[in-house]
């Protein structure tokens, strides 16, 4: 894989806000530039954002910042669609060993997806096509500590699950239960289970959920691409309000490498490109990850961990550090729940990194707009994306050792 120069920046720069743009001004510049162009994980419209956001760095006086292509399929709906067909398929196959062996890779297949462990084995026969990473550095590439901080600029699809209407009947109906709710049912595990219950012989009804399945993931295949200005642009806008505030006051002896990642909608293809491609320099016990995704619902939270089948928890003493930095910058910060997605913080983890994850949510305590064509700038709390900002510089500086 070779590394692609940043280009096209002059015309990018056209849209940049001006100089004296106050930070508000500029959060609300990021978010509302990028959040009219389509964006689909591994498109010409991500591309775009991504030189959009480079020039943007550079601009601020960012002077190593580079656009990095990786190989990417750029949605998942095909892959987990086709693994939970032929899940489904599995079920009519005459013998027990073949229903058994098809329903195995399919749930193999599945798992591997939802947990990303895989090598993309799943989608090796399926089209490719290319998602591009904004990299920039701040301080020493020699320095012997490294903080990353992550977010993504592709959108995602909308369909008919992520519709918000029975999760808002159940909270009318069951207030209480919305108060006491640490995390949201992992839905991926009624997927999981489609080729499960096939290869332990529950062949109707696996199959029933494999096929319910896919046609899901065939919906949100065809549905259009949400605006996506929560879900990610808030967290590019903070990622880039952190790189002001750290030119304007450098941190000493510390490497700060800040990802704008593509492919994260496609189950974080840019992000794990990353750090594969950077494995070989990026020191395992001395480098922290800060992923920070859908910062700009009403309430900041420090997520304690994720994971689509299975809990994985953050790094316990990064995540102290962050709300040790929120307490110092005076931003009211939630902790305690747990997401029922993935994050780039689980691509982080799967690299073998200390990582952790700032979010937001509303009153139902999921994240504002959610995959969804409401997901638009007018509807960004734009305070809590400006205290994203405020605590994931605060903990540089904390882990640096300087506050």
């Amino acid at each position: 894989m070779t590394r692609a120069p940043v280009r096209d920046c002059a015309l990018a720069d056209r849209d940049l806000a001006p100089a004296h743009a106050t930070a508000a001004e500029d959060l609300e510049e990021v978010v509302r530039t990028l959040a009219g162009w389509e964006r689909p994980s591994a498109s010409p419209g991500e591309r775009r954002a991504a030189e959009w956001i480079a020039a943007r760095l550079q601009r601020i006086g960012i002077r190593t910042v580079r656009l990095e292509e990786e190989p990417a399929h750029g949605g998942y709906w095909w892959p987990m669609g086709l693994l939970s067909l032929a899940s489904a398929a599995a079920a009519l196959a005459p013998g027990r060993t073949a229903r058994t062996a098809i329903a195995g890779v399919g749930a193999l297949g599945i798992w591997d997806e939802l947990e990303l462990h895989r090598g993309v084995w799943t989608r090796r026969f399926l089209r490719r096509r290319r998602t591009t990473n904004v990299v920039a550095e701040i301080g020493p590439p020699e320095a012997s500590r490294c903080v990353i901080v992550i977010a993504h600029h592709d959108a995602a699809h909308s369909g008919a699950v992520f519709n918000p209407a029975a999760v808002r009947a159940f909270a009318r109906r069951f207030p209480w239960a919305i108060e006491r709710m640490r995390i949201w049912p992992r839905l991926m595990r009624l997927v999981l289970a489609g080729p499960v219950l096939v290869a332990l012989g529950a062949r109707r009804l696996g199959a029933a959920f494999s096929l319910a399945a896919a046609a899901a993931f065939a919906d949100i295949g065809r549905s259009p691409v949400v605006p996506g200005a929560n879900d990610n642009l808030t967290g590019v806008a903070a990622l880039i309000a952190v790189a002001r505030a750290l030119h304007d006051a450098p941190v000493p002896g510390l490497r700060v490498i800040l990802v704008s990642a593509g492919g994260e909608e496609s189950f974080e293809e840019g992000s794990q490109a990353f750090f594969r491609r950077h494995a070989g320099e990026l020191h395992r016990s001395r480098t922290k990850v800060i992923a920070v995704d859908t910062v700009g619902s009403a309430s900041l939270v420090l997520v304690e961990g994720e994971g689509m089948v299975r809990r994985i928890e953050y790094e316990p003493a990064l995540k102290d550090v962050l709300e040790a930095a929120a307490r110092a910058a005076d931003v009211p910060i939630v902790r305690e729940h747990w997401l029922s997605f993935a994050s780039d913080a689980l691509a982080g983890i799967r690299a073998g990194y200390a990582s952790a994850l700032l979010g937001s949510f509303n009153e139902l305590k999921l994240p504002a707009n959610y995959h969804s064509p409401t997901d638009t700038p007018e509807h960004v709390e734009f305070e809590t994306v400006a205290g994203a900002a405020r605590v994931v510089e605060r903990a540089i500086r904390l882990l640096a050792g300087s506050s």
